[in-house]
């Protein structure tokens, strides 16, 4: 399973990095807002850090304007891909711009058919986010395991990247079910780093150690 990270920090980009837990890099209009940089100036700097795929999303909701930004978007570097959202304008735009041999991300996805029609337009990769419809008593995951088997059915190219990622057992469901990618918040990538028996027995060992040489 490739991790990409979730961010728009660059500092929790070179973290993530140095730690050998970065495939790529997911962004979004929010995250951009947060990091209080111009866009642009901010995925060409990402792209620099990561050898794979940048997430870079459009604002446009209009067809014919996402796709004139898309393209604009891929020109920035080599590895950007554009995020279209969920709409019937944005399969259009992913349709022109798959045929123009430039790879999407087709962003806030929350149902099985939804996913099925990103593939059929050509999308490279889906976004399904199960953290928001967890949030909402909805089952995330059973919708990614179902997306999953759907594409393994018809043999469609498209990767399922799992979005919306709460916790580190989103990540080892996601990657049981067979899912491609998850993009992960850095503070759940340090989560799963952790636990209390590995805590527990460094701090034995180091005990020990100190006891020997007295």
């Amino acid at each position: 399973m490739k991790f990409f990270i979730d961010s728009a920090d660059i500092n929790e980009i070179k973290l993530a990095n140095e730690r050998g837990w970065v495939d790529g890099v997911t962004t979004n209009p929010t995250l951009i807002a947060k990091s209080g940089r111009n866009f642009e100036e901010v995925i060409k700097e990402i792209c620099k850090l990561t050898k794979g795929p940048v997430s870079a999303e459009v604002i446009s909701l209009n067809a014919e304007e996402m796709f004139s930004e898309g393209k604009n978007l891929a020109k920035w570097a080599d590895n950007v891909v554009v995020k279209i959202p969920m709409c019937e304008d944005g399969m259009i735009a992913v349709k022109k711009l798959t045929a123009e041999g430039i790879k999407t991300n087709v962003t806030l996805v929350f149902s099985q058919v939804q996913a099925l029609l990103a593939a059929k337009a050509g999308a490279t990769m889906v976004s399904p986010f199960v953290g928001r419809l967890d949030d909402i008593g909805a089952n995330g995951m059973a919708m990614v395991g179902d997306i999953v088997q759907m594409y393994q059915n018809y043999d469609f190219a498209t990767e399922v990247l799992v979005a919306s990622i709460r916790s580190p057992i989103h990540i080892q469901d996601a990657a049981l079910m067979g899912a491609d990618i998850a993009t992960i918040p850095f503070k759940v990538m340090q989560q799963m780093t952790g636990h209390p028996l590995t805590t527990k027995g460094i701090e034995m060992f180091m005990a020990d150690w100190k006891n020997a040489q007295k």
